[in-house]
């Protein structure tokens, strides 16, 4: 059965591998928590927030995310791609997301501020609307991904196929539209 925990805060505690299974968390916070061994199984965090959290390595499977908030959280090498779709709705500010996975995960309005996104999967999915301010996005990949109206004005480091990738009113910087042309090995000054 699954246990319903609501309002409740977690500050400075290093779970272990099922500590959290089968568990629904409703508006709690976690501060300084770290998740690193975690085998995440039919967990729901429902509004709540993650403040100086470390992820990195988690596995992640069956878990729902539900206006799910990350700040200055470590979340390195996760696959997010297994995480239940329906309603799935993060943001991140000032993480580190290198080597995760969000691949066909439907991603509209996301917001990701002062991130590194290095050789991050975001293909396949659909990142309408959102927000990558400030982001190192080198090596990220964003092959069959719908970007519409997606912000990249203030990031860098980003190489997108506009042949591969629906870009369509998309916002890039001209100081960094160099990455929508690498394909093409020319040289833009």
């Amino acid at each position: 059965m699954t246990a319903y925990i609501l309002d409740k805060t977690y500050k400075n505690i290093n779970y272990e591998q099922n500590d959290l299974n089968h568990q629904e968390f409703e508006s709690c916070t976690f501060k300084s928590c770290s998740f690193t061994v975690c085998n995440f199984i039919a967990v729901t965090f429902i509004d709540c927030i993650f403040t100086d959290c470390d992820f990195s390595n988690a596995m992640i499977n069956h878990v729902a995310f539900r206006n799910a908030n990350f700040k200055n959280c470590t979340i390195i090498a996760v696959n997010f791609a297994m995480c239940d779709k329906l309603i799935f709705e993060i943001n991140f500010d000032n993480c580190k997301l290198d080597f995760s996975k969000f691949y066909a995960l439907k991603m509209k309005n996301t917001t990701f501020k002062d991130c590194s996104i290095v050789a991050v999967d975001f293909m396949d999915c659909d990142l309408t609307d959102a927000l990558f301010a400030n982001c190192d996005l080198y090596r990220s990949e964003f092959a069959g991904a719908k970007a519409i109206r997606t912000n990249f004005y203030s990031s860098y480091n980003y190489i997108i196929d506009p042949k591969k990738t629906a870009i369509k009113k998309a916002n890039f910087s001209l100081s960094a539209v160099h990455g929508l042309l690498a394909k093409h090995d020319i040289v833009v000054v």
